[in-house]
């Protein structure tokens, strides 16, 4: 078994003699929260893995429905943490990767519902040329070293190329308004909550229409958030985006040091879901990420898997380039015309003028 402690996995794959022969199981372990609330464990991703080797007889496998179920132990609830798209055979083992690509949080059956109306409401015209987005950045350090999170204008000023780069297709550009910095410990390693609240109602500024980026070390292995547009009317001081500071172009979080932790997470703020929400429940022209031209993905691709088709009865290989996976920075370097509508539709009815 390969396993370091020291180490925050976020991501693992997990095979054994437990399981049916030849079969690896290829878990996520973003819903880890919900999982530990359900099942009362209340520990750290660390232990939360550990006790996941050693309770495979907790663990089912549906190989018709591609799932990974674990029972929590007695109460008979079982929860998907994971999808079984591979074949290895191998001895127990976990392949970490340190860090959670995103955590933004999913949008309700319900919510997801109303924006659908809002944007069929709306439609996707623009007034014409590009529109210009401007950026308030917001430096949360401990310090005043770059190993601080002090990271340099220069840095910054890279990161928002990255974005004028990736949103050139869509027709939508970014101009850095302000930077301000900020030394707060306490801040500086918020993953949410209350101190999440506190840095955002301190420092956002603008409408909704504006960009507020946050910069921190916000720990869990996490790599960045942000607010989806329809959700600025029921808190503005919420909206934004925050990143790890390390994973800005030239950070030390590889691979995912290029800016494109940016660039997902923005995407989310115009509007965007993951291409693999939904999985293989995805059609033409519904379900899944609710955008037709990126194919279905069962589950989020890492890495650069070429090739990959985790939806294999319906066309399409895997979007693994697209900017909304959870694949490398280097592997990145699409958005579809369908998204850059949506993201359009999004911009005119949640944050143009608002």
């Amino acid at each position: 078994m390969k396993y370091d402690p020291e180490d925050t996995p976020s991501v693992g794959v997990l095979s054994g003699p437990n399981f049916p022969k030849n079969i690896q199981v290829e878990f996520e372990l973003f819903a880890y929260n919900d999982l530990s609330r359900q099942c009362g464990w209340g520990m750290g991703r660390e232990d939360y893995i550990m006790k996941l080797i050693k309770s495979l007889g907790m663990i089912s496998l549906s190989l018709a429905a591609g799932l990974v179920l674990v029972n929590c132990g007695g109460n008979g609830a079982t929860e998907t943490i994971g999808r079984a798209p591979s074949l290895e055979e191998n001895g127990i083992e976990v392949i970490k990767s340190n860090y959670a690509r995103c955590a933004t949080q999913d949008l309700s059956a319900t919510e997801l519902a109303r924006v659908e109306a809002d944007l069929f409401a709306t439609g996707q015209t623009r007034a014409g040329g590009v529109t210009t987005i401007n950026v308030y950045w917001h430096v949360i350090r401990s310090g005043t070293a770059t190993s601080q999170g002090n990271v340099s204008d220069a840095t910054i000023a890279s990161q928002i190329s990255v974005l004028n780069a990736a949103y050139a297709s869509s027709n939508f550009a970014f101009t850095l308004v302000s930077t301000d910095r900020t030394t707060n410990a306490t801040w500086y390693t918020s993953s949410g909550g209350t101190s999440e609240t506190q840095m955002k109602n301190a420092l956002r500024q603008g409408t909704a229409d504006d960009l507020n980026i946050y910069s921190n070390n916000m720990g869990g292995g996490l790599l960045g958030w942000a607010t989806f547009p329809s959700s600025y009317t029921g808190n503005p001081k919420n909206d934004g985006v925050v990143v790890l500071f390390s994973s800005l172009p030239g950070g030390t979080a590889a691979p995912y040091n290029l800016g494109d932790t940016g660039t997902h997470e923005v995407g989310h703020w115009m509007g965007l879901y993951h291409t693999f929400q939904g999985g293989c429940s995805k059609n033409a022209t519904n379900g899944g990420d609710l955008v037709s031209d990126t194919p279905a993905e069962r589950s989020a691709a890492f890495g650069c898997p070429a090739g990959r088709n985790s939806c294999a009865s319906i066309a399409g290989n895997d979007p693994i380039t697209n900017f909304m996976d959870y694949t490398d920075d280097s592997c990145m370097n699409t958005f579809s015309a369908g998204q850059a509508a949506r993201m359009l539709a999004a911009w005119n009815t949640y944050r143009l003028g608002k």
